[in-house]
């Protein structure tokens, strides 16, 4: 890949939302945005290999996608108020900024709240903001909801038409409407993190930096909002906490590295130390009778794993029970999984894996677990056994560098 490609991938990872966003607010319709947008980048692939990488690509591209949007409003002559619309818009070429639309003026969060406005089913919401916000492709989205790229497809097709439909407004709740919105929000914003924690796809980087700066930059903007909401607080712990192992996680040969096997001294100590405040802040308030959420607790539970400077230093008991503390918060079996890979440290492998075994009908498609019980049979020394388990997660796994990670341990069986 030539340095203007690398350069094109990389503007389109920082700059995809912010042109999509800002295309929202000025013309009110997210299928003109994205379109629009779309049809920016594809210019910018077709011209700067040539012409070189402008001074201010995010400007560029967002000028380039106005004029592809007013070109497409104005072929729709069919419909006389979108049309005069883009004469008015055309014709000034500096507008006044409209007056801020919330609390908050960011054009992003206002997008994230859109794609998540309760009239949307939970898992639209969620297709449409990796799209809308995360710049993800359908296939992308598709393997990470494990459908069919059609079906992802009409499933963010029917969203946007809700929206439209529905006339549903690009603007913040009001004050009032926070509270019953937010944990919708914060659930996309987690997804989002994840996908750049652990991006799928084979030609995408296996650690997708812009969009987990951009989750923690969003959900900032949400504790500045409601700074009492704990989970609020805790999902941007929870992040944190994440965020500050990332120089650690993938090896210099492309490989996922293992908590275990991370070099902890690269990790960032002042991530480490903002989430840190921040759990502690909602311990407070736990003791004061506030009964912590999902968000909360999962950040305790990074918050002891980033605490121990070696893996064998890791309190694995405090571990197990916060996991038992979640399990009642959040009964799945993505939690149950993790609290057995933590009974494992504790009580060994045999006792876990008898507790991963117990997930099967409800994880089978999941590369992760079968990543688990490979590990797992590994210790125990059932390395045929552990060799199948290997070969299905290297199967299902979608990050590049987490298959590399699994292939070598397979390959190391005896």
């Amino acid at each position: 890949m030539s340095d203007v490609e690398e350069a094109i991938t990389r503007v389109h990872h920082e700059e995809w939302a912010r042109v999509v966003a800002t295309l929202t607010r000025r013309f009110g319709d997210l299928d003109i945005a994205e379109e629009a947008a779309a049809e920016a980048f594809a210019t910018a692939v077709e011209r700067w290999p040539a012409d070189g990488l402008p001074p201010n690509p995010g400007a560029w591209l967002t000028t380039t996608a106005n004029r592809k949007a007013i070109d497409r409003i104005r072929r729709e002559n069919k419909r006389d108020d979108k049309h005069k619309e883009a004469q008015m818009v055309y014709d000034n070429d500096s507008p006044d900024p409209p007056e801020p639309l919330g609390a908050i003026d960011d054009d992003r969060l206002r997008l994230i709240f859109t794609c998540c406005h309760p009239a949307l089913a939970t898992e639209a919401r969620l297709a449409l903001t990796l799209r809308m916000v995360g710049g993800l492709t359908m296939p992308e989205i598709a393997r990470a909801f494990l459908v069919a790229e059609s079906a992802m497809g009409q499933r963010i097709t029917r969203a946007k038409a809700k929206i439209k439909a529905a006339r549903i407004p690009y603007r913040m709740p009001s004050a009032e409407d926070l509270p019953a919105r937010v944990s919708g929000v914060l659930a996309v914003l987690f997804l989002v993190f994840n996908e750049g924690y652990l991006a799928t796809g084979p030609d995408t980087d296996p650690i997708r930096h812009d969009l987990t700066a951009e989750a923690i930059r969003l959900t900032r903007l949400i504790r500045a909002l409601m700074p009492a909401d704990g989970e609020v607080v805790g999902l941007l712990a929870l992040m944190l906490l994440i965020e500050a192992r990332r120089p650690a996680r993938v090896s210099a040969s492309g490989e996922l590295v293992a908590l275990a096997e991370q070099d902890r001294g690269a990790w960032d100590t002042g991530l480490i130390a903002e989430g840190h405040r921040l759990v502690r802040e909602r311990l407070a308030a736990a003791a004061a009778g506030v009964a912590p959420g999902r968000y909360q607790i999962l950040a305790a539970i990074n918050a002891v794993h980033t605490s121990a400077r070696d893996i064998r230093d890791t309190d694995w008991s405090q571990v197990v029970a916060l996991y038992d503390q979640l399990v009642r918060v959040d009964p799945s079996p993505i939690v149950a999984l993790n609290r057995a890979i933590a009974v494992a440290e504790l009580d060994g492998p045999e006792v876990a894996l008898a507790a991963v075994d117990r997930l099967e009908d409800k994880l089978a498609g999941y590369h992760a677990y079968h990543a688990t019980r490979a590990d797992l049979l590994r210790r125990l020394g059932h390395s045929q056994q552990s060799r199948a388990a290997y070969d299905r997660a290297i199967e299902l796994a979608g990050n590049t560098a987490e298959t590399a990670a699994l292939t070598r341990r397979r390959d190391q069986l005896r």
